[in-house]
């Protein structure tokens, strides 16, 4: 039986559900949102509907009156991308609602997928709907040894806690084939599962890398809106993150193209082939990958103001990750996989260009201690932790 681990944003969803008549739960599939939905259903009064089971949807032929007889509790709506016809009806019932002071806490609509949603909500929910994201595990939520093995793995809860490496790599690809076999086809795209998955491995060789879409396009032997089309659907399922370059006016040639990371660490060494520690390590890939975790590490835990780029010059100053806090002051992040972290000139020229408030070099070590020059070294679960607590 699979335990339970408590989830970080759930006070984040209560409080918004206090807030607003619906919250959006957004996250890749078998992240853990229906697991977490249910929990919060089982703290009140609430009734759970699956909107990929045509007995659920059946319910639903006459959402209205279904959905009316159930304005004491609070619904859940799972998959509900898969309704986008729903959202009117929503709309409607949430205003009537609240002409009876029936105001907070009516919907909790869980999905798959941001750009469905997304627009469909925009359309006809602005104003009445929060949203919030749910990723894979992170160093919060796991095992404070296991940070290790949350990289190598990954966080999606079935991976993570497999009994053995060798179960969780077979999960992972499994999870990799039922994304491009059957839940991308539901969503309408008509891309071969070949070709995204081709392009998809091909985003973790470059794990951190900036975004050269005319190489991409070449080894796939398409064009470049191709490659940009294929991109989206990939960041649009929260599979991929396009994290954007710094736009600090500092006079300087700064780079424009985006970093691309690949979300889930487990799924960029499944993707390559690598399935436990060692086969990870001796992988030029590794780097990368420890940058890509650190990053949704920090991203998981931040509160919802806190804005993520990254900083490089055509000179070589750089920095890894900028985060713009609640307030406009700026940390600077620097990632390194080692155990004795370094510290090259292009970090120290962008430190006196961007002048952040606080400076970080994150490594693979626990131990805290400061560096010299009002930069301190970090584990990734401390900073994460600050992070969050901003």
């Amino acid at each position: 039986m699979t335990r339970m681990i408590p989830r970080q944003k759930t006070s984040l969803i209560l409080a918004r559900l206090h807030q607003f008549p619906a919250v959006a739960l957004l996250g890749p599939r078998q992240a853990g949102k229906t697991t977490l939905a249910q929990q919060i259903g089982e703290g009140r009064p609430s009734v759970y509907l699956d909107l990929e089971d045509p007995a659920d949807r059946e319910k639903l032929a006459d959402a209205a009156l279904y959905l009316a007889g159930h304005e004491d509790k609070l619904v859940i709506l799972d998959e509900v991308q898969r309704a986008p016809e729903l959202f009117q009806t929503l709309r409607g019932l949430i205003d009537k609602g609240r002409q009876r002071k029936i105001k907070t806490g009516r919907f909790l609509l869980l999905g798959s997928a941001s750009i469905d949603l997304l627009r469909q909500s925009g359309e006809s929910l602005a104003g009445r709907i929060a949203y919030v994201e749910l990723g894979p595990f992170n160093v919060l939520e796991a095992d404070g040894d296991a940070h290790e093995k949350l990289w190598i793995r990954g966080g999606f809860p079935d991976s993570f806690l497999a009994e053995t490496d060798k179960a969780s790599a077979i999960w992972r690809e499994n999870f990799i084939r039922t994304y491009l076999e059957r839940d991308i086809p539901q969503l309408g795209p008509r891309v071969p599962a070949e070709t995204l998955r081709r392009f998809w491995t091909m985003l973790a060789h470059v794990q951190a890398g900036t975004l050269n879409a005319a190489q991409l396009a070449r080894g796939l032997g398409v064009d470049g809106k191709t490659v940009a089309r294929y991109l989206d659907l990939l960041v649009d399922l929260l599979l991929v993150r396009r994290l954007p370059p710094s736009h600090v006016n500092v006079g300087k040639r700064l780079v424009k193209s985006p970093k691309v990371y690949v979300r889930d660490s487990g799924i960029v060494h499944t993707l390559l082939g690598l399935d436990h520690r060692d086969a990870v390590l001796g992988h030029p890939v590794a780097g990368g990958s420890w940058e890509g975790f650190v990053v949704e590490n920090l991203l998981s835990a931040a509160p919802e103001r806190v804005n993520a780029s990254f900083y490089r010059t055509a000179a070589g100053a750089e920095v890894d990750l900028v985060l713009e806090m609640p307030g406009g002051s700026l940390w600077a992040v620097e990632i390194k996989r080692g155990l004795r972290p370094t510290l090259d000139k292009g970090f120290h020229h962008a430190r006196e260009t961007l002048k952040p408030a606080r400076s970080f070099v994150v490594y693979s070590g626990e131990e805290r201690y400061p560096k010299g020059e009002g930069v301190e070294v970090i584990g990734v679960r401390d900073l994460t932790s600050l992070v969050a607590g901003v």
